[in-house]
Formats: structure tokens, C-alpha cells, sequence
């Protein structure tokens, strides 16, 4: 049986704001964000969910919450293969800093996007094994999402200027013959409204996304 898994992504943050990579760093939500995460939980509300899980950092795990409240579910189980991608050295500088530091963009510490996909595949498996035929929230990151998608789907998010908005919903079906999501809907719109929900994209929050 499949599982339809929707991903999240996280409410803003302060660094968000500040086009600062976060990573692996936890930055927690500011107000916008859970003001975000509140309107998605509204949409989300229109469909059916078994659960809510989310990544152990708390601007995710907090997003998640807001949501599960919502949906009348248990607060969100952590997953830390849903943890955004690792920036190593880079976590917590500008995109300028990053270029005069790293012109070369050897970053050291930074996850690969092969690694960081691995752990993301087999996390979902994980999910959708335990919730075999069921609907579940995935509370998550930009970059997770970005990879997931991109292996689902390739050329749906393949340019780093496709926004992962803050609070957007993406939704997929777990095919566990071919140990895969499959992408239902890119930018999910819930009646069209979750495209409105931030308003900055993940590629000028997150200029290493890029490289």
C-alpha cells in the first residue's frame, strides 16, 4: 500500500530573514513563522491526516506542532534524517561572507546533496512503512525538500530560483517497490491559497542552495 506524505516547510526565522544559512544550526521560528505555520495548519485542515513528524530542530519540530494542534494529532515524532542539510563552516554566514570566505566554495563540513538525499529516502521508507496507507505531515526543510523533489521529479525544482516558500506544502506518494516518493503536487496549493504563504524564496534565503 502507498503512503501520501506531505512535506512542510518551516515557518521563518530570524537567519531567514537575515539571508543567513542555517542548516544544521538550530535557529528557532520568530512570530512570521508561526504566524506561517498557523495558516498552513488552517489549509491542511481541509484534508485527512493520520500523524505529523517532523526534524529534531526546533523551527521544524515547532512547525509541526503548530500543525498537529491544529489537526487534533499528537505532537510531532522526530526524525533526524528529516534534519536540514549541513552547511559545515558556512552555517551562519551571508551569502557575501560565504563568497569572500570560500571563493573557491570548498566549505568544509558541508553535506553533500548525495548524502543528504540517502538519509532523506530512507527516512521517509521509514515513515511510510509505520504508517502503511495512511497520511502523514512532514514538518521539514528547504533543502530536504529540494532533493526530494528533485529525485521524484527531475526539472520540477532543478533551477535553485523554483521557490520552497516558508510554510509550503508539497505532496507526494511513498512507492515502496521502487524505494521512492513520488511527486503528487509540487507547491501544493489547498485551493490555491498555500502559494501565498511567505513570501521570500528559499533560494534567496539559502544562496548555497545553489552551488
Amino acid at each position: 500500500m502507498t503512503t501520501l506524505l506531505t512535506l512542510v516547510r518551516h515557518g521563518e526565522t530570524d537567519w531567514n530573514a537575515q539571508r543567513r544559512i542555517q542548516g544544521s544550526t538550530d535557529i528557532p521560528l520568530n512570530d512570521t513563522g508561526r504566524s506561517q505555520a498557523a495558516a498552513t495548519a488552517l489549509l491542511l485542515g481541509r484534508r485527512r491526516f493520520d500523524a505529523v513528524v517532523a526534524s529534531p530542530l526546533s523551527r521544524a519540530f515547532e512547525t509541526g506542532a503548530i500543525i498537529a494542534s491544529h489537526l487534533g494529532l499528537p505532537e510531532p515524532t522526530t526524525y533526524p534524517g528529516l534534519a536540514e542539510r549541513s552547511y559545515g563552516e558556512a552555517e551562519g554566514l551571508t551569502d557575501t561572507e560565504v563568497a569572500r570566505r570560500y571563493p573557491d566554495d570548498e566549505i568544509p563540513g558541508r553535506e553533500s546533496r548525495s548524502a543528504l538525499l540517502a538519509r532523506a529516502t530512507e527516512t521517509l521508507a521509514e515513515i511510510a512503512v509505520r504508517f502503511d496507507a495512511g497520511s502523514v505531515v512532514v514538518a521539514t526543510h528547504g533543502a530536504v525538500i529540494r532533493a526530494v523533489v528533485n529525485a521524484a521529479a527531475p526539472g520540477t525544482a532543478d533551477r535553485y530560483t523554483t521557490p520552497i516558500r516558508n510554510g509550503s506544502v508539497h505532496s507526494f506518494r511513498w512507492d515502496p517497490e521502487r524505494f521512492r516518493a513520488e511527486l503528487v503536487r509540487f507547491d501544493d496549493p489547498l485551493d490555491d491559497v498555500s502559494e501565498q504563504t511567505g513570501d521570500e524564496t528559499f533560494a534567496e534565503q539559502n544562496p548555497l542552495e545553489r552551488r
